[in-house]
C-alpha cells in the first residue's frame, strides 16, 4: 500500500540576504517533503496516473529513464505498493551488461524490470509515448507487454494537472508573485502556470543545455492536452543550466553547500540547486522589480549516493 503524501507541503520564508538586497522576497514550497519514496514533483505528476491506471484495470506501469533516473525509481517504488509490474526501458544499451548503480539498483529491487535501448531506440519509443501511441511504442521487438505507458519524466496531460494543485496550496497570489521551478520535461511548470491564479506569473529554470525553443514547445503542447488552451504567464530561463542535464560544475556545488549551511535545507544538486542559483543571479542582475516575491518549488530530494 502506498504511504500518504503529506500534503499540503510546507511553505517557509528564506531570508536571504542576495535576494533582499534586490528588494525581493522568497519562499520555499518544501516539496522534497511531500512523500518518502515518491517525493517532490514526482508525486505531483505520478499520483494522477496511478489513479487512471488502477481505474483502468492495468496490471503493469511502463516508462522511461536515464541511468540515474528519479523518475523510474519514483514508479517503480509506487508500482510496487499498489502491486503493480513495472518496466522501464533504460536509454544506452551499454548499461545492460555494466554493474548496476545505485539508482538502477533501487528501481530493481522495488520490482522493476529494466530494458536498455540504444538510443536510437530509445528516442524512438519516447517520442511515440509523447504523442500518446502507447500501443506502438510498446511493441513486442522489446518485449515489454500491455500496461499503461508513462512518458519521460512522466510529463502528459494527467501530470499536468497533479502540478496544478502547487499553486492552490499558496495563499495570496497576486501580481507581485512569481512561482518558480526547474524544468526537466516540462510538467511541473506546466501545470504550475495552469493553476495560477490571474496577475501571477511562473518561472521555469530549464536544467538542459540547448532546450531553447523545445521545452517552450513542450509547455505549450501539455497546456493544449490539458487544458485545451495556451496560457502566456509563464517563461522559461536558459542561461543556467550549468553546462547541461546532470552537471554540476564547482561553483554552483559550492552556492548549493552556501545556501544548505545558511537555511538548513538539504538542497538536490541536478534540479533544485540550479533553480536557487538562478533566482539568485536574476535578483542581483534586476531581472525582478523591487517587491517580487518569488516563491521555490523544491522539487526533489538530494541523491543518497
Amino acid at each position: 500500500m502506498l504511504e500518504p503524501a503529506l500534503l499540503p507541503t510546507p511553505l517557509v520564508d528564506c531570508t536571504d540576504e542576495a535576494l533582499a538586497r534586490a528588494g525581493v522576497e522568497l519562499r520555499l514550497k518544501r516539496d522534497d517533503l511531500l512523500h518518502p519514496a515518491v517525493p517532490g514533483n514526482k508525486w505531483r505528476k505520478l499520483a494522477p496516473n496511478l489513479t487512471a491506471a488502477v481505474e483502468q484495470g492495468h496490471t503493469r506501469l511502463l516508462t522511461f529513464g536515464g541511468a540515474y533516473s528519479t523518475h523510474l525509481r519514483a514508479v517503480a517504488a509506487a508500482a510496487t505498493a499498489l502491486g503493480l509490474e513495472s518496466v522501464g526501458l533504460v536509454r544506452g544499451e551499454e548499461l545492460a551488461d555494466r554493474p548496476r548503480n545505485w539508482s538502477l539498483r533501487a528501481a530493481e529491487r522495488d520490482g522493476m524490470r529494466l530494458e536498455f535501448l540504444s538510443r536510437t531506440e530509445y528516442r524512438e519509443a519516447t517520442g511515440r509515448a509523447a504523442a500518446g501511441d502507447g500501443g506502438a511504442a510498446a511493441g513486442p521487438q522489446w518485449r515489454w507487454g500491455p500496461g499503461l505507458v508513462l512518458p519521460e519524466g512522466g510529463s502528459n496531460a494527467l501530470a499536468v494537472t497533479g502540478a496544478a494543485a502547487i499553486p492552490a496550496e499558496l495563499p495570496d497570489l497576486g501580481e507581485r508573485d512569481v512561482v518558480c521551478c526547474p524544468v526537466g520535461t516540462g510538467g511541473t511548470l506546466a501545470g504550475v502556470a495552469a493553476g495560477l491564479p490571474p496577475g501571477a506569473r511562473a518561472l521555469g529554470v530549464a536544467v538542459l543545455r540547448g532546450g531553447e525553443g523545445y521545452l517552450e514547445a513542450e509547455v505549450t503542447r501539455l497546456h493544449r492536452a490539458a487544458r485545451g488552451r495556451e496560457f502566456d504567464n509563464w517563461r522559461i530561463d536558459h542561461g543556467h543550466h550549468g553546462g547541461g542535464y546532470g552537471k554540476v560544475p564547482a561553483e554552483l556545488e559550492a552556492f548549493a553547500g552556501r545556501f544548505e549551511r545558511r537555511h538548513g535545507v538539504p538542497l538536490e544538486r541536478r534540479y533544485v540547486a540550479k533553480l536557487l542559483a538562478a533566482l539568485t543571479g536574476l535578483a542581483a542582475a534586476g531581472a525582478f522589480p523591487r517587491g517580487t516575491r518569488l516563491t521555490a518549488v523544491v522539487t526533489g530530494v538530494p541523491d543518497p549516493v
